[in-house]
């Protein structure tokens, strides 16, 4: 374990030290700002009575996982594998989990603190509804987590070189971002539309966020739960399949 987390440490300093991954991390960030600055935190009777901020915040903060599933995490991994660092890191004494397992932890702790720094800034300027089922939210960002970054060793998986990687992500973060309820209301789409974001995992992320958030059931939203559950575990195995260390 400790192999473990000094590898972590490692990788988060590299990880800082790229400039485009702040993009990510700034960009849900710019969108509560500017929304909130503009449109403030009234509450809404479309929806459903709730602040603009106060729905929007679950989604901003599924927007991070979404940014890092889709570059971050198979860009740094795909990378690894075509510089050679994957094959080397496999000939020493950590076991295979460890530096897989690295890789997720970085993306999991920077995707938290971009989620705390959302919940501050948008309870300190616009009095964003602070949950009090906090446990419960917890434990369904790091469902949304598991389940998200599952992906993204998906694509570092089958994507098979850094120069298709970016189109890759960038495709699939549109798509993730557009059509998972993440930035327009889901309910202003066509009925086609809506019944395709069923099949985008962000969806469910988001609607279990956002409702668990204003403290309602586990038991309300199995289905969203059991999605997710099933993303995990089918990315999961297809990835131990067919990921490359060379």
């Amino acid at each position: 374990m400790s192999n473990l987390l000094k590898l972590t440490w490692v990788e988060t300093k590299l990880y800082l030290r790229e400039p485009g991954i702040y993009f990510g991390l700034a960009f849900p960030l710019v969108l509560l700002l500017v929304f909130g600055t503009i449109y403030g935190n009234a509450p809404n009777a479309f929806l459903g009575g709730r602040g603009s901020l106060d729905f929007y915040l679950p989604a901003y903060i599924a927007m991070l996982m979404i940014a890092n599933t889709c570059y971050s995490l198979p860009m740094t991994l795909i990378n690894y594998r075509e510089r050679g660092v994957l094959f080397r890191l496999q000939a020493t004494p950590l076991r295979p989990w460890m530096i897989l397992g690295s890789q997720l932890g970085v993306n999991m702790l920077m995707t938290t603190l971009g989620a705390l720094l959302l919940v501050v800034a948008g309870r300190l300027f616009y009095n964003v509804h602070v949950t009090i089922s906090m446990l419960s939210v917890f434990l369904a960002f790091l469902l949304g987590m598991l389940s998200i970054f599952s992906i993204g060793f998906l694509i570092a998986s089958i994507v098979p070189n850094t120069r298709i990687a970016p189109i890759v992500g960038t495709l699939l973060f549109f798509a993730m971002l557009y059509l998972s309820g993440a930035t327009v209301p889901l309910k202003l789409y066509p009925q086609p539309v809506q019944q395709i974001a069923e099949f985008i995992p962000p969806t469910h992320v988001i609607r279990l966020l956002q409702n668990i958030w204003f403290g309602a059931s586990w038991l309300d939203y199995g289905a969203d739960i059991l999605v997710l559950i099933g993303v995990l575990f089918v990315c999961a195995f297809a990835s131990s399949k067919l990921f490359r260390w060379r």
